[in-house]
């Protein structure tokens, strides 16, 4: 019981985006009253994620004998709402309690379902009276970034909506099917690409509306990126307000500060001498980054992610946060190809032969795909491919067999367009086939391992007659005896015209 309450005790140090009153006394036995002031435009509904008994020692604020709230997901296996948490959850929480208050934010919201119906909405004109405990606060009225808020109740509540000091942030990616399309689509969270591809990303943050405040302001992007994606440092342009700048910033590759663990990064050592920047402007950057031969073929894809690091405190100017992590992720695919000798058993695995694969593209052009043939030159794999239509043509046939004609055949894969950075990533791919354009072909498909396997069959060549052989034989055998009937005939005829 001391640890749970310790641990509580830690959770009560949660930094809020909100202001709250000092807390009164207790509105009723063991209820406290949330209310919104007067003139506030702004709706909040009121989800419970924890409740328990409060109590106070000094300054410091506790809860014990924790429960979970009517609004919670994720327990403990076999406990419902009002049941125990478990001190596995707590620790949990507690692990959080020396990071930014987006990483605390992160792991609370983990326990707030926020698709249940909400324990209170509350107005200027209509207050709500709570348990004691910890409850997430939904602004309806709020902008996307600053829209949720958790706090602890341990009194009366006034939520009083603030201008954001924390800078909006996200990080997106494009895609293209390189056969139907010269340009890339829209910005989103999720594309797919073939080995070889550059794949423009770009990273966003809007300056806060206490920019104002500051005589000094940092603002840095931190972008991590999977083996299988290749930075391009020479592709980086940075905007302010869709305006280029040249100046002002610093591209890093190496050389981090201690404990980051970065692809590169972009930092604004001090915004304020940007004189375009202004609160509310959006400063952006873009790049290129090729998926190369590391690349995870199907499965969980090959993830991007990034941060916005930026001041906090205009009375500090060492004083800095970090947004939570926005992801982005690609996915690349692979085309097996099993050779057979007039038809597929494992006794009729066909060596010899030799195949490409190329890959039309919308100017009529084409580009191969790189090959890797098994050990046994049976199998052949065609790593790294996208959407689009391809061509597969056997150059090399086994002795003794008939050349196949090319085949033409797409693959399509559907997947989402947005993603929250949870969940299985392959979950994101909704759908995956090749079809046949031209020539017979069937494809049996595995998202987990983005492959479209199929079986390719040689036939063996007609066995022709040989000159010398039996059949010439015959042919002069046949042939002489019809020379000898028409021999005959020819005589008997001219006697019968004599005698005539």
């Amino acid at each position: 019981m001391k640890r749970v309450k310790r641990v509580l005790a830690l959770l009560a140090a949660f930094a809020l985006v909100l202001a709250m009153a000092v807390p009164a006394f207790a509105d009723g036995a063991n209820q406290y009253t949330i209310s919104v002031p007067a003139g506030s435009s702004h709706t909040y509904k009121v989800y419970q994620i924890f409740t328990g008994d409060y109590s106070k020692e000094g300054t410091t604020n506790k809860l014990s004998n924790v429960k979970w709230g009517q609004n919670s997901k994720n327990r403990d296996e076999g406990v419902d709402a009002g049941g125990k948490v478990s001190e596995n959850v707590l620790n949990r929480l507690a692990a959080v309690v020396s990071g930014s208050d987006a990483e605390k934010l992160a792991v609370i919201e983990e326990y707030a379902d926020l698709n249940s119906k909400e324990v209170a909405t509350v107005t200027h004109s209509n207050s709500a009276k709570v348990a004691p405990g910890y409850y997430l606060f939904k602004d309806t009225t709020a902008t996307a970034e600053n829209e949720v808020y958790i706090t602890e109740v341990v009194g009366d509540v006034i939520i009083k909506a603030k201008n954001s000091n924390v800078p909006g942030f996200e990080k997106k990616l494009k895609d293209k099917n390189d056969t139907t399309d010269n340009d890339f689509g829209d910005w989103q969270d999720v594309a797919d690409h073939d080995i070889g591809d550059a794949i423009p990303f770009k990273l966003e943050g809007t300056v806060p509306a206490d920019y104002t405040e500051y005589t000094s302001y940092y603002f840095a992007f931190h972008d991590e990126e999977e083996a299988g994606l290749t930075f391009n440092s020479n592709s980086v342009k940075v905007y302010v307000d869709d305006t280029e700048i040249k100046t002002g910033f610093e591209v890093k590759t190496s050389n981090f500060a201690q404990g980051e663990d970065c692809t590169f990064e972009v930092i604004f050592n001090d915004l304020k001498q940007i004189s375009e920047v202004h609160a509310g402007s959006v400063i952006r950057v873009e790049y290129t980054s090729t998926l190369n031969p590391n690349a995870v073929i199907g499965g969980n894809g090959n993830l991007n992610k990034a941060q916005l690091e930026y001041s906090n405190n205009p009375r500090d100017t060492s004083s800095k946060d970090k947004t939570v992590w926005d992801n982005v992720v690609v996915f690349t695919y692979q085309v097996v190809v099993n050779k057979y000798a007039n038809s597929v058993g494992e006794n009729n695995k066909l060596k010899g032969a030799e195949f490409t694969l190329t890959k039309k593209l919308k100017d009529g052009t084409t580009k191969d795909i790189t090959v890797a043939k098994s050990q046994d030159g049976v199998r052949f794999t065609f790593k790294g491919l996208d959407d689009g239509e391809y061509t597969l043509t056997e150059i090399v046939t086994p002795e003794g067999y008939n050349t196949i004609d090319p085949i033409t055949f797409t693959v399509t894969a559907t997947h989402g367009t947005e993603w929250d950075g949870k969940g299985v990533r392959g979950d994101l791919i909704t759908a995956f086939t090749g079809n046949a354009a031209s020539g017979e072909i069937t494809f049996t498909p595995d998202k987990g391992t983005g492959a479209l396997t199929t079986n390719v069959i040689n036939k063996s060549g007609t066995t022709l007659p040989s000159t010398g052989g039996m059949g010439t034989t015959v042919f002069y055998v046949v042939g002489g005896g019809l020379m000898a009937v028409a021999v005959v005939l020819l005589v008997t005829k001219k006697r019968m015209e004599n005698k005539r």
